[in-house]
């Protein structure tokens, strides 16, 4: 694995994130709530993407700084653009998984000019009722208790979602999702505020859709795809892990569309 790993300095902390050499224009990679830049480490360490990549820990997850209060989804989104601004990238392909897509959706929303194209596995054109109806069951914390029972509820939470799939990714997103209990409240509080279809819909760039048939948010790639008619639409598989679990099949396809968007 030739990954590397590094800290970038932002106005609210320090960013984590990893990077691996490559060619072209780079890809910037955003994670799903509650994981981390590790969920990317398939995709970089797999030769068939060629593109110099850059995954980074959302404030709150893995090693990035720990955000006060209760953010807006947008103020998010601000400090990884900082973050890519500070490394010097001025061009890139964007990269999201679930909130993952919100946060390539606001950078391609806001600065389009920097922005290739975008590859979403799992977007979420919800309306606000619908934003509503995911609110209680992804945004109340499993917080730590004296028993530990919090640890067998999380790795429970996370079999309901497929990441028992893989033991080795149920085990990582069980450390991911432990270190970010309180985040992930913050984070889907936010999320669940958040215009996703506004912001999506305003976004120019070429767009790449996935999503596998047992992701929660696959009955809504449909959707994303009839509200931009140019974007391609390709299913896959890997439940809501997709990057881990499908990620060859995921590799394959990224390569195929940035060979066809450049």
């Amino acid at each position: 694995m030739n990954i590397k790993k590094a800290y970038v300095d932002t106005s609210g902390g320090q960013i984590h994130f990893a990077h691996k050499n490559g060619i072209g224009i780079p890809i910037v990679c955003f994670h799903q709530t509650a994981s981390s830049c590790r969920s990317y480490y398939p995709l970089m360490d797999n030769e068939v993407i060629q593109n110099s990549m850059y995954a980074f820990d959302t404030p709150g997850f893995g090693n990035s700084f720990d955000p006060d209060g209760m953010p807006k989804f947008e103020q998010y989104a601000e400090w990884l653009i900082e973050a890519i601004h500070a490394l010097g990238i001025k061009k890139c392909h964007l990269l999201g998984h679930h909130t993952g897509a919100a946060i390539c959706v606001e950078f391609a929303a806001s600065y389009s000019k920097e922005v290739e194209s975008m590859i979403l596995i799992g977007p979420f054109p919800l309306s606000e009722s619908e934003r509503e109806e995911f609110r209680p069951h992804f945004s109340t914390p499993i917080e730590p208790n004296k028993d530990g029972s919090y640890l067998i509820k999380t790795w429970e939470y996370l079999t309901e979602l497929g990441a028992d799939k893989d033991l080795k990714n149920h085990h990582d997103e069980l450390l991911d999702h432990v270190r970010a209990y309180y985040s992930r409240y913050q984070t889907y509080s936010a999320v669940w505020d958040y215009d996703f279809t506004a912001q999506y819909k305003s976004s120019s760039c070429p767009t790449l859709l996935m999503a596998a048939p047992d992701d929660v948010l696959y009955p809504y790639l449909e959707r994303s795809k009839i509200l931009k008619p140019d974007a391609e639409l390709i299913e896959i598989s890997g439940a809501n892990y997709e990057l881990a679990l499908d990620s060859q099949n995921v590799c394959l396809e990224i390569n195929r569309f940035l060979g066809t968007s450049k």
